[in-house]
This record gives structure tokens, sequence and C-alpha cells, in this order.
């Protein structure tokens, strides 16, 4: 569980992002408590008010007592209503592994932090960074400052190989021996990801992009069809149960609809 605290945050710093804006945040409570793959949910308008934007939060410092996070919108005021850490963030084992951490333009903010968690476990990592434009890509510089195996992939070809995200996954895989997939975008990049990790017989892990309005579960307006381990098909909430869900169990062609067999819906 994620054991989430609501605190009132101080803005540290804002500095623009493309079209959005990277926070640091001090949440001296907050910050020893977050895994890669956590959300934040804070105050939309900067206030304590219902409506809120949950977004992943991109690392944290525990010592310092900070958090950073990308949002849509900067804050008006020098504090946030936050609640931190949120959600089911993605599973490091405590023994040496290699993976692969596939992320798809601004997604893939939260996965140098995962990295460095695998590698400070003896483990290996590689990257398979994608967009549709170069100028969308995200990361490339920190996962260079990582390791030498950094893969790029757009779809127009004007950074790297051309050609979908997924495509290069078998390849990228084979490349350092990797047993597991971590991979962070929108849904229809992740289905692919998660088949082609499949059939390169490595466990694929995903960290699902779908809208959070609340991120407490309590909305449950970000439901996704997800087997269980018995195989029964049920809605989870992404910002409880996921956002990092296994990307086997996750019944990708039925998003945003209800499917047959499903129980509890």
């Amino acid at each position: 569980m994620a054991h989430p605290v609501r605190s009132r945050a101080e803005v540290l710093s804002t500095t623009p992002e493309g079209t959005r804006h990277r926070l640091v945040l001090r949440a001296a409570r907050a910050a020893p408590r977050v895994r890669p793959g956590h959300l934040a949910s804070l105050a939309a308008d900067g206030g304590d008010g219902v409506l809120r934007e949950c977004v992943p939060i991109v690392r944290a410092d525990a010592a310092a007592g900070t958090i950073e996070l990308v949002v849509d919108r900067a804050p008006t005021g020098g504090a946030v209503d936050l609640i931190a850490p949120l959600g089911t963030p993605f599973p490091v084992p405590e023994q040496a592994v290699s993976a692969l951490l596939v992320g798809h333009a601004g997604h893939a903010a939260p996965l140098p932090a995962l990295a460095g968690e695998i590698r400070a476990r003896g483990g290996q990592v590689g990257f398979l960074l994608g967009a549709p434009t170069a100028a969308a890509l995200h990361g490339v510089e920190q996962a260079r400052a990582l390791t030498q195996d950094v893969l790029v992939v757009t779809e127009d070809g004007s950074a790297g190989l051309p050609g979908p995200l997924a495509d290069p996954v078998p390849q990228a895989v084979r490349a350092i021996g990797a047993t597991v997939v971590h991979a962070a975008g929108p849904p229809a990049v992740l289905a692919a990801v998660a088949r082609a990790a499949a059939g390169a017989g490595a466990r694929c892990w995903t960290m699902t992009d779908t809208p959070m309005p609340c991120g407490t579960g309590l909305c449950a307006a970000c439901v996704l069809p997800v087997d269980g381990a018995d195989g029964v098909t049920r809605f989870a909430r992404a910002c409880t149960e996921g956002p990092v869900f296994d990307g086997a169990r996750v019944r990708w062609d039925d998003l945003g609809g209800v499917p047959d067999g499903l129980v509890g819906g």
C-alpha cells in the first residue's frame, strides 16, 4: 500500500517543460514513502477544493523531503494541497534483474527513478524511448546518463529509428537479456508493448495513462477491465489498484466498454 499523507506542500520551483510545468514541492512526510510509479493528487486551483489533478510522481528525494511533478497548470500560490503517494508502483525485486524501460513521450518521466532503484539492487537497465516526433521525446539525456543501452524511436523518423514504439521491443529485450519490461504510455502504445514483450518472453508491467479526476479511488472514473489471478475480469481503478498493472492481465481491446464475463461491473 502507498500509505498516502495529505499536506500543504510548499512550491519550491516551477519550470516550464514544453506545454506543461515541472514542480518541485517540499513534502517531507510524503517523499520517503514514494516509489517509482506512484501518483500525487493536488488541488487544481492551488487551494484545498475537491477539483484535483492527479499526476505521476517524477522523482522523490527522501533526504531533501521533496517531490517533483509535471502538471498541466502551474499553481498560482506558494503552496498546494497535496495527497501523496497514491496508487500501486512498479514492482522492483530485491534481487538483480535485467529490465527494459519503455517510455512514450512525456510518460517516460518516472522511468529514470525506476532505473536508479533497479541499478541500486545490482540490476541492469536499457531504455526504449519514443514519441510521434523528435520534439516530443522525453528523458533521452537522463537515460544516457544511466546506461549506454538507449534506443530512440519516432513515428515520423525525425530521430532514431522510424516507426511505432513497440516495434523494436523484441530486439531490445534480446540485446540486454531482459526478463522484465516496464512501460509507461497511452493505452494503445501499452497494449502493443505488452504483446511484444510477451512474444519476446519477458513479463511486462504497464503504467497506464488514464484520466484520474480524484486520484483517491472515490470517483471510480478511471476504471479499466483487468483479469485477476483467478481468471475473472473485474474493473480496477487506475489510481488505486494501478496505475501499474501486469500488462498481460489488462483487457486492452475492451477499454472504454464493458467486456463479456465482467464480474461486479
